[in-house]
């Protein structure tokens, strides 16, 4: 296993600098944002900016883990839905273009909607998700949905039936074990019902039980990141685990992005050490 982040804590942070600064506190790869929000929002990145992002990531030997799009895959209006799956798409050709020869080419994203949309929407979401795996399988890269403790993609059986119905080589997990904490899924259960479908990981820092939860910085909370390695290492896992701020963290007064993604990486990597883990 390696150790990545990504700039979902950096969002105003241009990419010319964040690059460099990911590279120089030790991470051996990086998922790129490119949400609207984003310094590097797709709407914003021309095929200059593109190419530039390539260049920086071999320039700083990074290695692209996944580029991050979340966009609802269930949006009822058909201009709203077109315009997600558009991006969708796009954010899939990043991938394809960012990611070092030899390494998994990721787009990540969650399905969209709410735990109780699970019944209503399951049928649609795979419906629309099935023709953006064959899209990403075309250009060699893959799918990964996010299971997410606020979606509908929930709980470990909700994953398991949607692996169960798509059958599909192009579909992947992105695994935030954060979202299984609070809802009170321990490491020894969540970890070998889900690290089997995972391709990318996101790992937080959290207190609380959904929905009175709060999500930190890795190394601010309770969460054994060791246990958490040797389970992930015990179940087969070979791929980043990410480091990811939330949100909740980014909406501090005086946020520092560098500082948190500093404090990130020292946290993961004394968990590689203590846990007897190389890092690959």
């Amino acid at each position: 296993m390696r150790i990545g982040y990504s700039t979902w804590g950096m969002p105003e942070v241009p990419i010319d600098q964040a690059l460099p600064a990911i590279a120089e506190i030790g991470f051996q790869g990086v998922e790129i944002s490119v949400a609207p929000r984003w310094s590097t929002a797709i709407e914003k990145l021309t095929p200059q900016a593109r190419a530039q992002i390539r260049h920086l990531l071999d320039e700083n030997d990074l290695i692209c883990t996944s580029v991050i799009r979340n966009a609802s895959m269930i949006a009822e209006d058909p201009a709203e839905n077109a315009a997600n799956m558009a991006s969708l798409r796009q954010a899939i050709d990043l991938a394809a273009e960012w990611t070092r020869p030899g390494e998994p080419a990721v787009m990540t994203s969650h399905l969209g909607g709410r735990p109780e949309d699970w019944e209503d929407k399951k049928n649609l979401a795979i419906e629309r998700l099935l023709p953006l795996a064959d899209y990403a399988q075309e250009r060699g890269a893959y799918v990964a949905i996010e299971i997410h403790c606020m979606s509908m993609l929930n709980l470990p059986e909700r994953v398991h039936w949607l692996f169960e119905q798509v059958h599909h080589p192009a579909v992947r997990l992105n695994f935030d074990i954060s979202h299984m904490e609070v809802m009170g899924i321990p490491i020894e259960e969540s970890v070998p019902a889900l690290a089997p479908y995972s391709i990318h990981t996101h790992v937080k820092d959290q207190r609380g039980r959904y929905p009175d939860l709060e999500f930190l910085t890795p190394g601010e909370g309770p969460f054994d990141f060791v246990r958490y390695l040797k389970a992930m290492d015990a179940a087969g896992y070979k791929g980043f685990i990410t480091a990811e701020v939330s949100i909740m963290v980014q909406r501090r007064p005086g946020y520092d992005p560098f500082f948190h993604a500093q404090l990130s990486y020292w946290t993961l990597y004394k968990a590689f050490q203590v846990a007897g883990l190389p890092i690959v």
